[in-house]
């Protein structure tokens, strides 16, 4: 049930992200969701894509360092306190969230959540047991 993400690791400078996003429009790879968090000198470019194999493969190409990560996708209802619906039980469990980003689900109204959980097997036993829609790599390819 775990989704996966690539992260790729660029140098803070001008056009580096216009360069990773052209050579994945060029190997005909289609972004889901990003999350880009930087340091002074690089940054960490965090991706959702259609096809994780062809996305590796042309990045690794152009010299670019590339990981793979297991994360949560999680369907969220766009309403007043529909995060919190997710997180309660979560914290309530002691399970921590080290990181999140979202996107919009064109096939409905509500969101996707994308997390990395510091116990990812708990994290999905609690969401499972709370009936909170987990989205695979698969579902969010068809996207």
């Amino acid at each position: 049930m775990l989704a996966e993400q690539i992260s790729i690791f660029i140098e803070n400078k001008e056009g580096r992200l216009a360069e990773v996003t052209a050579i994945l429009r060029d190997a005909n790879v289609n972004i889901r969701a990003l999350s880009l968090a930087d340091t002074t000198d690089f940054g960490v470019l965090r991706l959702i894509v259609n096809d994780n194999e062809k996305a590796e493969q042309a990045l690794r190409k152009e010299g670019f360092t590339v990981g793979r990560t297991k994360v949560l996708a999680v369907e969220v209802s766009d309403e007043p306190g529909g995060l919190n619906k997710v997180l309660d039980p979560l914290w309530m469990q002691n399970v921590n969230v080290e990181y999140m980003y979202a996107f919009a689900n064109p096939q409905c109204k509500n969101a996707i959540m994308v997390f990395r959980f510091d116990d990812h097997d708990k994290a999905l036993e609690i969401l499972e047991k709370h009936q909170i829609k987990v989205i695979t790599t698969e579902d969010i390819s068809r996207l």
